[in-house]
């Protein structure tokens, strides 16, 4: 299961002294004040970076499972050149009684990249990165060079990951009423937002022109943030890669409560008891959630268990909709118009994953019986000759099924209410993954392209049409966080969406970047009956 998840979001002033301390400082170590104190960076080339910036106090001990606490001022300058901690995780070939090498508990850090000497009053866009990893692993430590020397501002963040980023447990939730509970994941994105709209403008940043986006979970948690009520107005811009649109959740885990039985057959809470239990920790009471936060961050990640062996309980919730904070679905807030009123860009690679990630059919006559009535339907989307193969046929529904069509719903829903909306497809495979992606790029694929980013071999060099596609991701990716339209100079035009005429931009195989009909029209539709109509396409085994 684990597997094929990972197979597979005070204004500044300057005092004198401040000043100062900043013009006697090397120029390779900006010197700023945020609201908690001062910060000594680092500079590269004509990029500043400050890393490890806590937003918010260590996640541990009574504050286990309680909403991000306020980050304690310190005295003097602290050191933000190192990352801080990526948030406990199994990481790959973990097993029970260890968490990876670099992740802690004590994780809720930021890292800000901007271009050298930008000073408070610049205004310049800000972006906030919101790391994938299937709300159990995964880290925000990355490099937003390529954004800072482009004139934006990128801050990346880590938030509570697995157990101790989604828990609910009866305790839980009698204890602190007046606290939001359960999705503490999304709590800690909120808290850094907020930590953005309170500190940017001391490294050059407009507060009032933020841009957030993300990827697979990080995507999922851009659907969360422009559904939930508390996130409201702590960004202006929206963009999901991989990400979906119609749940908010991955691949089939619950958004659950006691009294949501009608939408997930089991609740939150009692998944959060089938932990306990799997630990001996028997009742629901303050003595059991005493016990419950006395375990060690290893017990709790568990080698990235998330079952009470391989074919018992579940106990690992995943997002929760808890009535409060997360209030409802996303697809069900699209579907009224309840979203937050944002630009939004959406997308996603267009060989996603294969294998049986969504269903367990194996061949195609299997899948296509999935769609009952519409099976002759799916056939000719899918497979109109008859001469696919069935990996390429399962690889495009599960990518349509996931990705593609929900991104479009969400689409449809943001160009309903007048908000501008923009669809990519990615199908650009990179020169030295050719023989691994045959039916184009997989999960992620887009991500170095967008933060211009590439990967090189040691000693070796960018393929030059791998740097040209990453010079036009990430330009558009640029002109949306500064103007909510990724279209500039120098860059081949991308239509605005319109359900009317269809237009998508699609970065081709040969990696030219197309504005055009959308060439999966057919396979979506079809997903989106199956969907209105029910949806037998649920997935299966995960």
């Amino acid at each position: 299961m684990k597997k094929s998840l990972l197979g597979l979001a005070v204004i500044m002033c300057f005092s004198c002294s401040a000043q100062k301390q900043a013009v006697n400082t090397a120029p390779e170590e900006p010197v700023i004040r945020i609201a908690s104190g001062m910060l000594r960076g680092v500079r590269e080339g004509n990029v500043d970076v400050f890393r490890g910036i806590p937003y918010a106090a260590p996640p541990v001990g009574e504050f286990r499972w309680r909403p991000p606490q306020p980050v304690a001022s310190w005295e003097g300058v602290r050191d933000a050149k190192e990352f801080g901690p990526i948030c406990a995780q199994a990481g790959f070939g973990g097993g029970p009684g260890a968490i990876s090498r670099g992740s802690s508990e004590d994780c809720l850090y930021l890292n800000v990249w901007r271009p050298s000497g930008a000073r408070p009053g610049a205004k310049l866009p800000v972006m906030v990165w919101i790391h994938g990893g299937a709300f159990v692993g995964g880290s925000g430590n990355t490099s937003g060079n390529g954004f800072a020397t482009k004139g934006v501002i990128l801050v990346s963040i880590n938030y509570r990951l697995g157990r101790l980023g989604h828990f609910a447990f009866p305790a839980l939730t009698a204890e602190h009423p007046e606290e939001p509970k359960g999705s503490y994941a999304f709590m800690d994105q909120i808290a850094a937002l907020k930590w953005v709209q309170q500190n940017i403008q001391a490294f050059g940043g407009d507060p009032k022109n933020v841009t957030i986006f993300g990827f697979s979970a990080g995507g999922v948690s851009i659907h969360s943030l422009m559904t939930i009520p508390s996130a409201r107005g702590l960004f202006q811009k929206a963009i999901g890669h991989s990400s979906g649109g119609r749940d908010g959740v991955l691949t089939g885990r619950p958004i659950s409560r006691e009294n949501a039985s009608q939408y997930y057959p089991v609740s939150a809470e009692t998944i959060g008891i089938n932990f306990a239990r799997k630990h001996g920790i028997e009742g629901t009471d303050a003595a059991a959630l005493a016990r419950l936060r006395a375990l060690k961050v290893e017990e709790i990640v568990d080698g990235g268990q998330e079952n009470d062996g391989q074919e018992g309980p579940r106990i690992y919730s995943g997002p929760i909709l808890d009535g409060k904070f997360v209030v409802e679905n996303c697809s069900d807030a699209y579907n009224a118009g309840r979203q937050a009123r944002v630009p939004l860009m959406i997308g996603n690679n267009s060989a996603e994953i294969g294998g049986p990630f969504v269903n367990g059919s194996t061949s195609k006559e299997e899948l296509f019986s999935m769609f009952g009535d519409l099976k002759e339907e799916a056939k000719a989307a899918y497979d109109p000759d008859g001469t696919k193969d069935f990996a390429e046929v399962q690889t495009r529904f599960n990518t349509d099924k996931i990705w593609g069509e929900p991104a479009r719903f969400a689409a449809q829903a943001v160009t309903k209410k007048g908000d501008p909306a923009y669809i990519f497809l990615f199908s650009y495979v990179p020169a030295g993954m050719k023989e691994r992606m045959r039916f184009g790029p997989g999960h992620g694929t887009d991500i170095s392209f967008v933060f211009d980013n590439l990967r090189v071999p040691e000693g070796g060099t960018a393929d030059p049409l791998d740097k040209e596609v990453a010079r036009i991701m990430n330009g558009y990716w640029v002109n949306f966080a500064k103007t909510g339209n990724p279209n500039g100079d120098g860059l081949p035009l991308w239509p605005l969406y319109n359900p009317a005429t269809n237009q998508i931009l699609e970065v081709q195989a040969d990696g030219k970047p197309v504005g055009k009909p959308d060439p999966r029209k057919a396979r979506l539709d079809v997903i989106e009956k199956a969907v209105n109509m029910g949806d037998k396409l649920q997935p299966n085994g995960i």
